[in-house]
C-alpha cells in the first residue's frame, strides 16, 4: 500500500510540474478624479480591461475613479513619487509647470476636434519629453469636448461676467477670469457641485460633458456655445513601473493605449451633440453667443495667446509653427 501511496505521489508532482508555474500577476493602481460613468472614466475601464486580456492577466489595473484615491491636484505626483504607478489628468492642471501642459486651453487657438488633433499631434513631441525629465511615460490623451460659458445669469457682452464668482481649475482659466473682471474661485471637479449648489460659483468655462456630470442644470440657467478650447485629459505610467514589465505585456500596454485613444477621440465626438441635448433636456436655455460676446472672448483670447507664447518661448513657437502647418 505505501508503494502506491508514493507512486500516486510521484504523479501528483508531474502533474503539477507538466501544467508549470502559474503566471505571476503585476498590479498597477490608476487613480482618476472623474466619475465612474462619464466617458473618460468608461474609456480607461475599457482600457484596463484590454491591458488584462492583452498581457494575458500578467498586468492587472485597478481603476479609483471620482478623486477618492488622489484628488486631481495630487495625482501627477503620486505617480512620479511611486505611490501609484500610473494616473489620469487634465493636461493644462499642471500648466505652472510647464507652458507645454497649457497649450490646449489658449482660448480659440483650437476649437474644433480636427483643429485640437493636429494641435495635441505638433505638442506631442514636447509633452513627451517634459514627462520623461519627470519619470512618467505618456500613454493617451483624450479631449473633452468644445468648452462652453456656463451662467447663473443671462450674459450677451463679456462685460456681464464683472464681479461673478469665477470658476477656475487650471492658470488659464484663473486668467481668464481675472481678464473678464470676476472673482476666481479654485474648484476642481469633484468639489464642482457643491460649490455650485451653495453659490461659491455664479459663472465658469467648461464642457457640456462636465455640466451634465454635476447637474448643473439644477444651479445655473444658461449655457452659451462658445467652443473656447478642447482641454485634454492625459493617461500615463510610471517609466519605473513600466520599464519593470516584460517586452510582452509593455506591447499590451501600448497596444490597449493605442485603441484606447482612439476610441477615446470618437467618443468625444460622438458625446458632444448628446451632452448638448441633454442640457436643453433638463430646461437649460442653450444658446449660441452674441457677436458681442464672441469678440469680448476672442480679444481675451488673443491676449492670453500672447502671454502663453511668451512664457513657452521658442518651444512654444515650435509648437505653433507646426500647428499652422
Amino acid at each position: 500500500m505505501s508503494g502506491l501511496k508514493r507512486l500516486l505521489g510521484s504523479a501528483l508532482v508531474l502533474g503539477t510540474l507538466a501544467a508549470g508555474p502559474a503566471v505571476a500577476q503585476t498590479k498597477w493602481n490608476l487613480p482618476s478624479a472623474y466619475p465612474t460613468d462619464n466617458f473618460h472614466t468608461e474609456n480607461i475601464a475599457q482600457f484596463a480591461k484590454e491591458v488584462e486580456t492583452l498581457s494575458g492577466g500578467k498586468l492587472a489595473i485597478t481603476l479609483h475613479p471620482n478623486a477618492v484615491l488622489f484628488k486631481a491636484p495630487e495625482i501627477k505626483r503620486a505617480v512620479m513619487t511611486g505611490q501609484a504607478q500610473a494616473g489620469e489628468v487634465l493636461m493644462s492642471l499642471h500648466e505652472n509647470e510647464d507652458p507645454v501642459f497649457g497649450v490646449d486651453v489658449v482660448p480659440f487657438l483650437a476649437t474644433s476636434h480636427d483643429q485640437s488633433k493636429a494641435l495635441y499631434l505638433a505638442s506631442k513631441p514636447a509633452v513627451e519629453k517634459k514627462l520623461a525629465s519627470q519619470g512618467l511615460k505618456l500613454l493617451y490623451t483624450v479631449p473633452w469636448p468644445p468648452q462652453g460659458l456656463f451662467s447663473k445669469t443671462a450674459v450677451t457682452k463679456i462685460e456681464d461676467l464683472k464681479g461673478a464668482k469665477w470658476r477656475a481649475y487650471n492658470a488659464g482659466t484663473s486668467r481668464i477670469g481675472e481678464a473678464v473682471g470676476a472673482q476666481s474661485v479654485t474648484v476642481q471637479q469633484a468639489e464642482l457641485a457643491q460649490a455650485l449648489a451653495t453659490g461659491v460659483v455664479t459663472a465658469l468655462i467648461t464642457s457640456a460633458a462636465t455640466g451634465y456630470d454635476v447637474k448643473i442644470w439644477e444651479s445655473i440657467p444658461y449655457f452659451y456655445d462658445i467652443q473656447a478650447w478642447l482641454p485634454k485629459n492625459m493617461v500615463f505610467v510610471s517609466q519605473a513601473a513600466f520599464d519593470a514589465l516584460d517586452k510582452p505585456t509593455q506591447d499590451a500596454v501600448l497596444k490597449a493605449a493605442a485603441a484606447a485613444e482612439t476610441r477615446g477621440w470618437q467618443s468625444s465626438i460622438d458625446k458632444t451633440k448628446w451632452y448638448m441635448e441633454q442640457l436643453s433636456a433638463k430646461g437649460m436655455k442653450v444658446e449660441q453667443p452674441t457677436p458681442e460676446l464672441k469678440a469680448g472672448f476672442e480679444t481675451v483670447g488673443k491676449q492670453l495667446s500672447a502671454d502663453w507664447l511668451k512664457k513657452a518661448g521658442p518651444t512654444g513657437e515650435q509648437i505653433l509653427g507646426a500647428y499652422s502647418k
